[in-house]
């Protein structure tokens, strides 16, 4: 049992907070050196934007009967959703409804090529992983982003750090909290509504269901390498809003 316990905590221990800042100055070992943020990017960033605005506005295209809020506020862009190309032909009324009835993975399989499904990992004691349900990424792509409420260094942190295993330390450190359970849900739905300005959402809480309506916030659930694999290759998220990875 005490061997068990071991092992748990020799994995939770880098998204404990206080141990992190106990212990992160004697353990440089476990931080990649990088000289310049600039020099840490694995995508460029035209890439990273190009990709995103690809999906969300498929999505946004796939759900126009819920978007009568920014529809009203901008007109124009109901004209260059709602209008087909000059070369396509004008949509019956029946195939624009089955065209935005499609669910959020068959929007980002049409938009990105692929789609992507959380499970068990194959891997032994690996947990939940993320994987290509159909269709194919091709390397160097944006596969996912890493959800989550965002913590600066000197905003508290502790208590939803607790048996939280979704805390994702930047470099600059930046905390991610990704975890869709418990007091991590309830900070970053409470954020949210904070935030929201009358009938606009300033953030996505989908992603804390089983659904989320972004197919793409799903990074907090790829599995990140283990000590005894770290010399072989490993798939990393690194999380878009910052650039810099820890681990």
């Amino acid at each position: 049992m005490l061997r068990g316990l071991r092992r748990r905590w020799a994995a939770y221990r880098y998204r404990f907070v206080p141990w992190l800042a106990l212990n992160l100055r004697r353990q440089r070992r476990t931080l990649r050196y990088v000289p310049e943020s600039s020099q840490d990017k694995i995508i460029p960033d035209e890439d990273v934007l190009e990709t995103l605005l690809k999906v969300f506005a498929a999505l946004f295209a796939n759900d126009l009967g819920r978007q009568a809020p920014v529809l009203a506020v901008r007109p124009e862009i109901r004209r260059k959703y709602e209008e087909p190309a000059p070369a396509e032909p004008r949509r019956s009324e029946e195939g624009a409804r089955s065209q935005r009835a499609l669910g959020p993975q068959e929007v980002l399989f049409q938009a990105l090529g692929f789609g992507l499904a959380r499970g068990r990992s194959s891997l032994p004691a690996a947990g939940t992983g993320v994987f290509v349900s159909r269709g194919g990424a091709r390397r160097g792509a944006v596969v996912a982003m890493y959800p989550g409420t965002v913590y600066r260094k000197h905003e508290p942190i502790f208590f939803q750090s607790l048996g939280n295993p979704f805390i994702f330390r930047c470099i600059d450190g930046v905390l991610i909290d990704g975890n869709d359970k418990g007091l991590s849900k309830a900070v970053y739905r409470s954020c949210s509504r904070r935030d929201q300005l009358g009938p606009f959402q300033m953030s996505d809480v989908s992603w804390l269901t089983a659904i989320p309506q972004n197919s793409l916030a799903r990074g907090q659930y790829i599995n990140n390498c283990s000590a005894h694999m770290r010399k072989q290759p490993t798939c990393v998220i690194r999380n878009l809003m910052c650039q810099d990875a820890f681990q």
